[in-house]
């Protein structure tokens, strides 16, 4: 079933797009290819919940821009687009995903047995009115066992630390090491689905307009 309302998410998070399915959306993902450090570099000092909600604008306004560029009937169809990024605020530092597999380990001998806060930026355009745009952040308290040096190494061993922000899952091989979070659960995977349905409303969209099927 085609839903009335049509979205592209500009992101090649497969949490994200996961999360989206299983609320029943089927979104056209379309990637950026930003440089998310030189954005960071260029915008200069943030507060930690500012930085994330920077680089899902620059992904959502650059794959906009290309869908604006393509001839009309080469264009793929779409009503919303939705940008996303999220880092681990720790100590003040915003976190994304760790360069390499040792600061993957120092990351997690930082984190282990303390909290963090994650923080998912939110940036919807919407196609329909020249792509007139609006952000959000939402913010999740997570708490991590105090793990091992050995459990360090074998998660990073995994590979998955290095593909995600903070360096750590919820819903992945992560979970075992997350004792609890404070929030939107949907958050600490990368989309805060609340967030999401609230930021459509303001464009007078609801929910089970974007769902393809019940």
């Amino acid at each position: 079933m085609t839903p009335e309302i049509q979205m592209i998410l500009a992101s090649k998070s497969p949490a994200r797009l996961a999360t989206l399915r299983s609320a029943g959306v089927e979104p056209r993902v379309l990637v950026s290819g930003v440089d998310e450090d030189a954005v960071v570099a260029k915008a200069g000092p943030l507060p930690a919940a500012e930085v994330p909600l920077l680089l899902a604008q620059a992904k959502a306004e650059a794959v906009a821009a290309q869908w604006w560029e393509c001839e009309v009937a080469d264009r793929p169809h779409a009503d919303v687009l939705l940008g996303c990024d999220s880092m681990l605020e720790l100590d003040g530092d915003v976190w994304g995903k760790p360069e390499d597999a040792a600061a993957a380990r120092d990351r997690w001998r930082s984190m282990r047995g303390r909290s963090g806060i994650l923080h998912s930026g939110h940036w919807l355009i919407d196609l329909r009115d020249s792509s007139v745009g609006r952000g959000a952040t939402a913010s999740t308290i997570v708490h991590f066992s105090d793990i091992s040096d050995a459990e360090i190494d074998a998660y990073v061993a995994t590979g998955e630390p290095l593909w995600v922000a903070g360096g750590f899952t919820v819903d992945g091989l992560g979970g075992p090491f997350v004792t609890g979070i404070e929030g939107d659960f949907h958050n600490v995977v990368g989309v805060s689905l609340p967030v999401l349905r609230s930021m459509l409303g303001d464009l007078g969209i609801a929910w089970h307009q974007l769902r393809t099927a019940n």
